[in-house]
């Protein structure tokens, strides 16, 4: 179970004052382990099982290993919410030995559809369209260039065999499937897109690419328990929530997501955007940002230390040893002998504590202990991040659910293309 301690040895906020707004934000904690009325078509991820449970793994993982059998490569159509969870433990976990995974759908870069369709070359590959309502630009060109890729290479027949879309029950992309002969699959019209880490949307790929997923939801659904039972006072998630809100009153306006395992990469850009899209509105919100270390400490890390006073640090740790690599002694004189012997492990671990020594001088740091990197903790850090983003935006005072800042650009947009 994840762990979360603080360090910050200018103490910004004390123990009795975090103690007392713990107290203050229980009412909003019940209200959230509940699942409050007003944000009822928005709350379907809060039981893991309504759109993970048996039925649905069941069919996810049919349809993944008929994948794995007859392709080469999946294209993973989406944008946004309806594909960073899937990437970030696809690229954190996946060990290469089934079909490659291949991104599409979340530019408008003629110069990146050019790069995916030629890694496509002389490959079997099946799509998955993921878009809620078939609205939204990106996916939506990159569904038609790629059946016509399918359709170039394939009988109409088979290329409509390898075509899956995701999307809402009624909306013009199942009007299409039913048409065309594709498979569908139920995009939940009670979760919005940052929130599908455990339905369809985030399974199927995560499947298709290998990933335990009965793992990850079971890592969700301990989560879950966890946060909706137990005494309110230990609860984490309203514990981080308070923290954050408190540092956001003492005028901190970003919060640096950070850690030395390059693993969680992607999981940044879920992160962000489950943050961003979820409290920054009303002219409110704290700005998610991210940091990999140790790399970024030579560029961000000199402001962190020597900056104006605008963010706190949040750091991922994975508490187990993945791997092993001793740095052994090669008879040249190079000034490292003092590594000789010692594991990369042990030499990241120094350079974590150090980090936070340092930095926590100057701003408070958050640390998350993850007890390991796998299938499992995936699943946990999602349903807890996005448990912790409603219980935050709540104490902020805005709706997390909403994201009306998006639809501005879409208007000009589409102004500009003709629609």
């Amino acid at each position: 179970m994840l762990k979360l301690s603080i360090r910050d040895q200018r103490a910004l906020v004390s123990e009795a004052e975090l103690a007392t707004a713990v107290q203050e934000g229980i009412p909003v904690l019940e209200r959230v382990q509940k699942g409050e009325a007003a944000y009822a078509d928005s709350l379907g991820w809060l039981h893991v099982d309504e759109w993970a449970g048996e039925e649905v793994l069941s069919r996810i993982e049919q349809l993944a290993a008929q994948i794995r059998e007859t392709c080469d490569a999946f294209v993973l159509i989406g944008v946004g919410g309806s594909n960073n969870a899937a990437r970030s433990v696809i690229e954190a976990l996946a060990d290469g030995a089934g079909p490659e995974i291949v991104y599409a759908g979340n530019t408008l870069s003629a110069n990146a559809m050019n790069r995916m369709l030629k890694r496509l070359e002389g490959k079997r590959f099946a799509v998955d369209c993921i878009a809620k309502n078939f609205e939204t630009l990106e996916p939506g060109a990159s569904f038609r260039v790629l059946r016509r890729e399918l359709a170039a290479r394939c009988s109409p027949a088979e290329a409509a065999a390898r075509i899956l879309c995701t999307g809402t029950e009624g909306s013009p992309l199942e009007e299409l499937c039913q048409k065309e002969g594709y498979t569908f699959l139920p995009f939940p019209t009670n979760i919005g897109g940052r929130y599908t880490a455990m339905t369809y949307v985030g399974l199927l790929p995560m499947a298709v690419a290998g990933i335990d997923i009965r793992a990850l939801v079971r890592g969700a659904a301990g989560m879950e328990q966890a946060l909706r039972s137990g005494a309110p006072e230990d609860n984490l998630a309203l514990r981080y929530a308070v923290l954050r809100n408190l540092y956001y009153q003492r005028g901190y306006k970003l919060e640096l997501l950070a850690s030395f395992e390059p693993q969680f990469r992607w999981f940044y850009k879920w992160w962000v955007q489950l943050f961003a899209e979820s409290e920054g509105k009303d002219g409110k919100g704290l700005f998610p940002v991210c940091a990999e270390y140790s790399e970024e400490l030579h560029a961000v890390g000199q402001y962190i230390q020597d900056g104006a006073p605008l963010m706190f640090e949040t750091f991922l740790d994975v508490e187990a040893r993945q791997d092993s690599l001793v740095v052994m002694p090669d008879g040249k004189a190079d000034h490292f002998d003092y590594l000789n012997g010692k594991d990369f492990y042990d030499i990241n671990k120094a350079a974590f504590s150090a980090t936070v020594t340092a930095h926590s001088q100057k701003l408070p740091c958050l640390i998350f202990d993850i007890p390991a990197l796998d299938a499992y903790n995936f699943g946990q850090l999602f349903y807890f991040f996005q448990f912790a983003c409603y219980v935050s935006g709540s104490l902020l005072g805005i709706d997390p659910f909403n994201q009306p800042g998006v639809e501005a650009y879409k208007c000009w947009m589409f102004k500009a293309l003709g629609k």
